[in-house]
């Protein structure tokens, strides 16, 4: 096994779950997920001797640019959105749910600036590199995926709280 072999394999073993929780929080479906993460680790073990200095960045654009394509080529319906409700259960259901319900109400954009603010716990500036879009997307994504949260999940009010 070559160092870059090696340099990838490790990197698959330390952060390909994290990549994966990723794009399932942007997909909502195990197998989407599953799929948009190998096809972006494909695309990095073909460029690696390029990006092996920073390949987070770039898996991570891989899998929402892909999320983006696919969406934009099957122009799928609410139904293929829908998260896995028989996944492993968090300690609050109803939370987890309801949480799930409000994300299925969002757009792809929407969908991955919360995910990258909130569950990857990413700064404005970080999502913007992440996404390859300007910070100022990324608030003002992020403050119409807030305002249709608040509009259409009312009951979420306390885990969005009352400013964005």
């Amino acid at each position: 096994m070559t160092a870059d072999e090696a340099g990838f394999a490790e990197f698959v073993a330390t952060r390909g779950r994290a990549l994966q929780r990723v794009a399932f929080l942007l997909t909502g479906d195990h197998h989407t997920a599953e799929d948009l993460v190998q096809t972006a680790l494909l695309e990095a073990a073909r460029r690696w001797t390029r990006i092996h200095t920073s390949p987070e960045a770039y898996v991570r654009r891989s899998i929402f640019t892909a999320n983006v394509s696919r969406w934009r080529r099957k122009r799928f319906t609410e139904s293929e959105l829908v998260f896995d409700r028989e996944a492993p259960a968090a300690h609050d259901t109803d939370v987890r749910l309801t949480l799930a319900d409000a994300l299925d109400q969002l757009t792809t954009k929407q969908r991955a600036v919360i995910v990258l603010r909130y569950y990857e716990d990413l700064t404005e500036v970080q999502a913007a590199a992440v996404l390859g879009i300007s910070v100022s997307t990324v608030k003002s994504t992020h403050r119409h995926a807030l305002t249709r949260l608040r509009e259409r999940s009312p009951e979420l009010s306390e885990l969005i709280g009352r400013t964005s």
